[in-house]
């Protein structure tokens, strides 16, 4: 029996009721669904084949989930059944957000309102360090031997670099979803649900909008409105912090992809999409403005 159908028959409430299942597409790590309950409906998200050796925390992420719910930016947890490690939650209907929607006219701004409200929530239980994650993954990749773009370790000493440079005038930790990727964003016409906390933990917030920037693909002047609605005024040396994150994002989750690429059983090209944000990391690595963005950080 799959996981989705035991699990469904472990919820009391549900017993007796007409249940119906729909797989949903585009997970890259687990399987989601919607399951309707007497017609009303819930999600539920299955874990994907070895989404450990991924440093996925699943303690961790059922407590953030329920954190990022009391912030008022994540739907419910309704359902826990860690025995499967799948959690039922509130379905949220709207419009599941991506590249292009998010690249419209006045989007920056939602969803930079929409980080800030969730990093100035409750603690999450952990922490998250993009650097350390980059050093795990790269060790995994060793160890099992799986194929990581050309350069890579190469360009650790630039890393280092990197974080150097942002260590000198720290940001206090803030609690953050860490991947919002386009369909982390649900629009239900009032506000903008950020979901999925997989990868949560208390990060530096600039991170988090660099991260989100990258994943958009923003322009400059996208990423200055995120700033300004964020920090309330566009500061030189947060946009740099967000530049340089920008690039972690692409080191860090294009190792990700790498490993996906290795041992996920998901219909995806993941050494496509690992290549792909290499190059884009080692241009970033490589302009002008590099050498402009360790210093204004410093600052």
């Amino acid at each position: 029996m799959a996981i989705i159908d035991e699990a469904v028959k472990k919820i009391d409430d549900w017993q007796g009721k007409k249940i119906s299942i729909h797989p949903l597409s585009g997970g890259l790590t687990n399987t989601n669904y919607k399951i309707e309950v007497d017609g009303k409906p819930y999600f539920v998200r299955v874990p994907g084949a070895s989404t450990d050796l991924l440093a996925i925390d699943r303690n961790n992420e059922y407590h953030n989930t329920k954190a990022a719910s009391q912030a008022g930016v994540a739907p419910q947890v309704l359902y826990h059944l860690p025995e499967y490690n799948v959690m039922v939650i509130e379905f949220i209907n709207g419009k599941t957000m991506s590249k292009d929607s998010l690249n419209e006219k006045g989007m920056p701004t939602r969803m930079a309102h929409a980080i800030k409200k969730l990093n100035q929530g409750p603690r999450f239980l952990l922490d998250f360090n993009m650097f350390r994650l980059t050093e795990y993954y790269l060790s995994l990749c060793s160890e099992r031997a799986i194929k990581i773009p050309d350069g890579y370790t190469e360009r650790m000493k630039t890393v280092k670099r990197i974080e150097q440079a942002m260590n000198v005038k720290p940001l206090a930790t803030v609690p953050c979803n860490n991947d919002l990727l386009a369909e982390n964003y649900i629009d239900d016409g009032q506000q903008l649900w950020l979901i999925d906390y997989e990868y949560s933990g208390n990060n530096d917030p600039t991170f988090e909008l660099g991260n989100t920037c990258q994943e958009m693909q923003f322009s400059n002047s996208q990423i200055e409105e995120v700033c300004k609605a964020y920090f309330g005024e566009i500061k030189e040396n947060m946009i740099a912090r967000m530049k340089l994150n920008m690039i972690m994002s692409d080191v860090g989750w294009g190792l990700w992809a790498a490993i996906q690429a290795s041992i996920s059983t998901i219909d995806f090209d993941f050494w496509g999409w690992a290549t792909e944000r290499w190059g884009r990391a080692v241009e970033k690595m490589d302009s002008d403005e590099f050498a402009k963005w360790l210093e204004e950080v410093t600052k």
